[in-house]
């Protein structure tokens, strides 16, 4: 993926140079190795900034949400989804957007990194399927499939779904992962199991919100947890309110999600947000056929009515 950098910088200078959109939103550089920013450029002296690679994670849709500006975006496969989804949801017009469509062959899980080093990480070197980790005098090397993110490993749209300009060929879609063997084996436990399963994933949770605020679909004026009349869930780090707050924000997000793990990136205490929407993923995928922001035509399952849906819990 670093190929793609020339190419971004140059459609995005152009698309500046045109006055075509008022800026792009992209990457750069961050003060440390494996955290890159996102950065929005408005003057085309500026393109220079923006790279591309194995640490452009974030979920670059965020930033669209009822913005009135013309963009022009950098879109990996699960941006734009998420882009194609706030279209669906009147967040954001298609015709606001240049989208810059980058294929994805996935990102580097950060945590993964620092957990297999006994270092101080001060450079990270990515030569295509090898990486290396150098720190004062020692390196460590990796096979990347080795450190990808868990969502990126079993990704079923690598290259953008909605685009105006692609900066390389799309790339082969493996169709041998079995998307959803870890919703799968948490399905076959017995009730008891499951529940101490749920209950060790949520007991480092310190309600900070980060996987709310780092969500491309949380976007609403006011989250149901900050309420107050009426208050919805307490604000104290009670069990009760903290299963609350995580299985209500993995309902609003039913239909919706695209595995694109900003959540569980963001979470400072490493847990693995995706185990609540992964679930009703692989339910609106067997049910309804349904996979979120493919397109941006069809309205989701969850916001239309069909006589035909699926019943069975009726009974």
């Amino acid at each position: 993926m670093l190929s793609y950098v020339d190419k971004i910088r140059e459609l995005s200078g152009q698309l500046l140079k045109d006055e075509k959109v008022d800026m792009v939103i992209g990457f750069q550089k961050g003060s440390l190795p494996m955290l890159n920013e996102p950065v929005m450029i408005k003057d085309s002296a500026d393109v220079e900034k923006l790279v591309w690679d194995s640490h452009c994670s974030v979920n670059l849709a965020t930033y669209l949400t009822d913005r009135k500006e013309k963009i022009g975006v950098i879109a990996k496969g699960c941006d734009s989804r998420n882009i194609a989804t706030h279209i669906i949801e009147n967040k954001i017009k298609r015709e606001q957007l240049t989208i810059i469509g980058v294929p994805c062959t996935g990102m580097i899980d950060k945590r993964k990194v620092t957990n297999a080093v006994d270092f101080e990480i001060l450079e990270f070197v990515e030569d295509a399927d090898r990486v290396i980790v150098k720190g004062a005098d020692v390196e460590k090397r990796f096979n990347k499939m080795e450190i990808l993110q868990e969502n990126c490993a079993v990704c079923s749209s690598p290259n953008p779904v909605l685009y105006d300009e692609l900066v390389d060929e799309p790339i082969k879609v493996n169709g041998n992962v079995d998307l959803y063997a870890d919703v799968i084996k948490i399905e076959k436990m017995e009730t008891g199991e499951k529940w101490e399963y749920f209950e060790d994933l949520l007991s480092n949770c310190i309600r900070c919100y980060a996987c709310r605020n780092a969500c491309p679909l949380c976007y609403c004026p006011t989250c149901f947890v900050d309420e107050s009349q009426p208050q919805w869930v307490g604000k104290s780090d009670d069990t009760t309110d903290t299963r609350s707050f995580h299985f209500l924000r993995a309902y609003h997000c039913a239909g919706r999600c695209t595995n694109c793990g900003s959540c569980e990136r963001a979470c400072p205490m490493g847990i693995n947000m995706r185990a609540f929407t992964r679930k009703l993923e692989k339910d609106c995928q067997e049910a309804f056929d349904w996979q979120a922001g493919l397109n941006t035509e069809q309205r989701p399952p969850l916001d239309t009515f069909n006589p035909a849906d699926p019943d069975q819990f009726v009974k």
